[in-house]
């Protein structure tokens, strides 16, 4: 049995080290890929996950390969294509940390997966279903996408999702966002950021988390808000959980999987539906993938910036 399986992108992330005088960057490769590194917080905290994924038959492919096993994430679902190569995404960032993508994906591996491809006895054998919306920009991994999400609603699996919107992966902004509200419209468990809730429906962060919990009725919802902390929501109880402060800013690719896969695994730990969970069990819910996230950011890397169980009970 699994804990929690996903479906979606493992990729190369490549993050800005430093820039020559004509703004070159040099770049260093990191493992990554939302999906893989929301199953990377949860498999490091215990919990027992799988990917379904599409690598290419390349270095970097036996490379993803390699560290998801090594990170304890089931890879038996990642397919493996001679024909397209491993996704690849370029990341700036600015002095504050802030990034800026750039994807090698025309195809991409990750685009490519097939209906025909998904191992679905992986969703037969979990509890949970998670997804987002890199693997609904092309075909045909969104009809696999879909497939996938209907056949584990319809397994009575608990669905979460994270819309994860990257522009510029997008021919059609529009496209995006029916695709982001098909996601919403699914999910049991949300994990969402002000800027998505911005472009989505023009809210700031508290209002948005009322107006998606009122119009989508999830069971347990998200707000991410970066250094601003997040706002969280069910049926019970709506609060908000302080970002870690004073600490020094690394890298923040990937501070929102790890949020969203350290919420999940505190979820899994307390046994209840997460409509269930009272206010006190939100706000320690919160505070600890607030931690998790934060502590992320202070080193590169998604899979590889995770940190030890220990050190995110210390702060929280």
């Amino acid at each position: 049995m699994y804990d929690v399986v996903a479906l979606g992108e493992a990729l190369i992330d490549f993050t800005m080290v430093s820039a020559d005088g004509e703004g070159y960057p040099t770049m260093a490769a990191h493992p990554g890929g939302a999906p893989a590194n929301f199953l990377a917080a949860l498999t490091k905290f215990g919990a027992k996950t799988a990917l379904i994924s599409k690598v290419g038959e390349d270095s970097f492919g036996r490379l993803l390969l390699g560290t998801l096993g090594k990170a304890g994430i089931d890879a038996g679902g990642v397919a493996v294509d001679r024909d397209v190569f491993t996704t690849l995404a370029f990341v700036t960032l600015d002095e504050k940390g802030e990034r800026e993508f750039a994807f090698a994906r025309k195809p991409g591996a990750d685009t490519c997966i097939r209906e025909e491809e998904l191992d679905l006895s992986l969703i037969d054998r979990a509890k949970v279903f998670h997804f987002g919306t890199l693997s609904l920009t092309n075909e045909p991994s969104r009809s696999a996408t879909v497939k996938a999400a209907e056949y584990a609603r319809a397994q009575g699996k608990l669905i979460s999702f994270d819309p994860n919107l990257r522009e510029p992966l997008w021919q059609d902004l529009e496209q995006a966002r029916e695709q982001m509200l098909w996601g919403l419209e699914m999910a049991d468990v949300i994990k969402i950021s002000d800027d998505e809730v911005k472009f989505l429906f023009g809210l700031e962060p508290e209002e948005g988390c009322r107006y998606i919990f009122s119009r989508f009725a999830p069971k347990l919802l998200f707000v991410t808000c970066g250094g601003d902390g997040c706002w969280y929501m069910n049926s019970r109880a709506m609060g908000h959980a302080d970002s870690l402060k004073g600490i020094n800013i690394v890298d923040k690719t990937g501070a929102g999987d790890i949020f969203g896969g350290s919420a999940m695994f505190k979820l899994l730990q307390s046994g209840k539906d997460p409509a269930e969970l009272n206010e006190e069990e939100l706000a320690e819910t919160a505070r600890f993938a607030s931690a998790a996230a934060g502590l992320s950011a202070t080193r590169a890397g998604g899979i590889s910036s995770v940190p030890e169980l220990e050190e995110v009970l210390k702060l929280c």
